[in-house]
């Protein structure tokens, strides 16, 4: 007869094997189990499991021995339940661990071993709330934590990264009398790197009576997660002034610190001494260094350590190639990138997003799609899914091109996914409201934002600034901007831009003077934005005195962006001449938007002689850039100078120059509608019954419609351009 504990666990054990049928794969298997409980002591017999247990290399397997492990009555042995809990945490089958942890716990036959065992399988799966429960349910039940316990809680509560749950288990430690026990101090000093408190990290490091090698590295850990390379190398000295050696991973912590601040020369000269040193290179430490590699502008560096990967025999690391995925990629050599994609045998999600991204960020976002559908079609294992890196890649990709529509259909097909969108993601998104004017759209975003709690990001904020006043929703666009914490520069850029964008040089200049009060320095991206709104304001005085303090106070040297609007300014105010000596004396070469902001200007104010010398300029960019060239051929026909117009745009035609059709739109009941010159949309002989009855009006009321607009829009009906407040 079985006991009640032994009916419990066979209860268990069924869900697993019905009748405990033994496959034939494993019959050797049972009857070597069967020998030993026929032939041997009970301690024998438990041995014999452990064995097993221990050379058990598939969940198959240890389900079997688990069968038998019930029908031998050997299940009170609490040091074989906790080897098996072990065994189904290490195949990644928490939830069966737990069942076997709960039919011991129903039957009070627990002890610390079996808690530890528990906890351990939870916290090595993330499963770090769980841990704590049963951290709780322990205490109540009387069992006090050991050093193998307190670590274990100690790792959960830093992944958490609650400095109220950490306080408390720090001061669980003290009062257990573990102030000086090393693995446990090691953890705290670890828990408190990560939470950010590398002064109360030092406190405990200094007190410690013993320090072992993990101590130290542990502590140039802390500072690398906190990118602070000042604190990473102060350590590292003190450790070999005290007699230490630096190991790997020491090293490979120091380079982590030097990388993380984007000092990437000090990161490759430290790996060079590292090797000097004969320091053991590991594969960490590898893909730390290819990925400064990916940020620096010299490709060369990302091959010289892929030639050491191959050396070393670092290959079979799919961590190392997912590294050299992102180097190559990040220098636009995809093809490299492909290739070592396509040699991993096994690939993870981050090997899919990482050739993703690349071809994401290099343009190629067609390419980046199809990789993301072979991803989404792949019958590997089910956590190799897209998830939210891979949407957003895809989905700033196509946003990045100009391509919104599909970026928005992408977004909508990942909501539908019930993938949650993250920062990046509905920064994209914003990006593309923002240039499709889709005020409803950006605002039904900023609902979505609010719902999962992630209004208060900086990159999600900047985006609704950006959308709002790109849309021209100035008041909604500026209480954003009040709500938001931490501003940065971006957040006053945007505004500045929103507002000279719509013509309202004054607000920006205003925000400005503000930006400068608040203790924001300016960048090159806020004198821009602020010249760019005087131009469109024809705020002359305010923009010739921005432009002198950019240089003599703010000590910013001018970008041909910078010229670019100062000629702007000054030809749309009828200052041609100033605005031909800045392009003149420019220390810079001028290109086609400077050369374009000028003929715009002459084409205002029909001065010929300027037109004459920009031309002869135009005439000889290589840019392709197709406005310049139209933009003189309109004036030359305009002069009725049919001979150099059509010259121009037979040179345009000549080096492969295409004109980009204008395009204007208008969002009804949530549908956008768009206008350009040859597409024809239904509804379009009343839109031009109202143009011509607009023009009769005009002709009543003695306003002289532009011929231009006449010819175009009315008669030859070439091109529409309609303006939707």
């Amino acid at each position: 007869m079985l006991n009640a504990a032994s009916e419990r666990f066979l209860s268990f054990s069924s869900r697993f094997h019905p009748i405990f049928l033994i496959s034939l794969s494993n019959a050797k298997l049972t009857r070597t189990i069967s020998s030993v409980s026929c032939n041997h002591s009970h301690n024998e017999l438990l041995d014999s499991f452990d064995v097993l247990l221990q050379r058990c290399f598939s969940l198959q397997q240890a389900r079997q021995i688990h069968s038998q492990f019930v029908v031998t009555g050997s299940h009170r042995s609490a040091f074989l339940v906790a080897r098996f809990i072990a065994v189904y945490a290490r195949f990644g089958f928490v939830s069966d661990a737990r069942k076997v942890f709960n039919a011991i716990h129903v039957e009070g036959l627990q002890n610390l071993l079996l808690w530890n065992s528990i906890i351990r399988a939870n916290v090595s799966h993330g499963y770090y709330e769980y841990a704590l429960q049963l951290y709780i349910e322990m205490r109540k039940l009387g069992f006090l934590p050991d050093g193998f316990t307190l670590p274990l809680i100690i790792r959960a509560c830093s992944y958490l990264g609650s400095s109220s749950l950490c306080k408390i288990v720090h001061c669980h430690s003290l009062q257990m009398g573990f102030r000086n026990h090393l693995h446990v101090v090691n953890e705290l000093v670890g828990m408190y790197g990560k939470l950010g408190r590398m002064e109360d990290a030092c406190e405990l490091f200094d007190g410690m009576v013993a320090r072992s090698l993990v101590s130290w590295n542990t502590m140039v850990s802390g500072y690398a997660f906190n990118h602070d390379s000042v604190g990473a190398s102060r350590i590292f000295k003190r450790m070999e002034l005290e007699g230490l050696q630096p190991n790997s991973v020491t090293w490979t912590s120091l380079l982590s610190s030097h990388a993380r601040c984007g000092l990437y020369d000090e990161t490759l000269e430290f790996f060079k001494l590292m090797r000097t040193m004969g320091i053991e290179t590991s594969a960490e430490a590898l893909a730390v260094v290819l990925s400064v590699c990916a940020d620096m502008a010299e490709v060369d560096k990302g091959k010289e350590i892929h030639g050491f990967v191959i050396k070393g025999g670092y290959e079979d690391y799919v961590f190392v190639k997912n590294a050299l995925i992102c180097s190559y990629g990040k220098h636009e050599r995809l093809g490299d990138a492909h290739k070592i994609f396509a040699d991993i045998k096994k690939k993870n999600l981050v090997s899919w997003n990482a050739l993703i991204s690349a071809y994401a960020e290099s343009g190629f976002c067609d390419e980046a799609y199809a990789v993301f559908l072979q991803l989404e079609k792949s019958d590997g294992h089910p956590s190799v899914k897209p998830n939210v890196i891979s949407w957003s890649a895809v989905i700033g990709g196509f946003a990045s091109k100009g391509r919104g529509e599909e970026s928005l259909e992408l977004f909508r097909r990942m909501q539908l996914a019930k993938v949650m969108a993250n920062c990046v993601t509905i920064s994209s998104v914003l990006s593309v409201c923002a240039e499709l004017a889709a005020l409803n759209l950006g605002r039904e975003l900023h609902g979505y934002a609010v719902r999962i709690l992630m209004d208060d990001n900086i990159l999600v904020g900047n985006g609704l600034i950006n959308m709002y006043m790109k849309c021209g929703d100035f008041k909604e666009g500026h209480l954003v901007f009040d709500n938001i914490k931490g501003r940065d520069l971006i957040s006053w850029n945007s505004l500045i831009g929103g507002y000279g964008m719509h013509g309202l040089g004054e607000n920006a200049l205003r925000t400005f003077d503000e930006m400068i009060k608040a203790g924001m320095k300016p960048d090159n991206i806020t004198f821009v934005a602020v010249l760019s709104a005087c131009s469109h304001a024809g705020l002359v005085i305010a923009g010739r005195n921005l432009f002198d303090r950019m240089v003599t106070e703010f000590r910013i040297e001018p970008n041909v962006e910078h010229y670019a609007c100062m000629v702007d300014l000054l030809g749309r105010a009828g200052f041609l001449q100033e605005a031909s000596d800045i392009v003149r004396n420019m220390p810079i070469e001028p290109n086609e938007c400077v050369w374009g902001a000028l003929l715009n200007s002459c084409r205002m104010y029909r001065d010929t002689d300027i037109v004459e010398e920009t031309a002869a300029h135009i005439l000889t960019l290589k840019s392709e850039i197709t406005g310049s060239f139209m933009l003189l051929s309109s004036i030359y026909a305009a002069s009725g100078r049919w001979e150099d117009s059509a010259r121009v745009r037979v040179s345009a035609k000549t080096k492969g120059f295409k004109k980009i059709p204008g395009q204007s739109w208008i969002e009804v009941r949530k549908k956008v509608y768009t206008f350009s010159a040859g597409n024809v949309q239904l509804g379009m002989d009343e839109v031009y019954l109202i143009l011509e009855e607009l023009a009769l009006q005009m002709t009543s009321e003695n306003y002289k419609a532009d011929s231009c607009f006449n010819q175009q829009c009315i008669c030859d009906q070439s091109e529409l351009l309609l303006v939707a407040n």
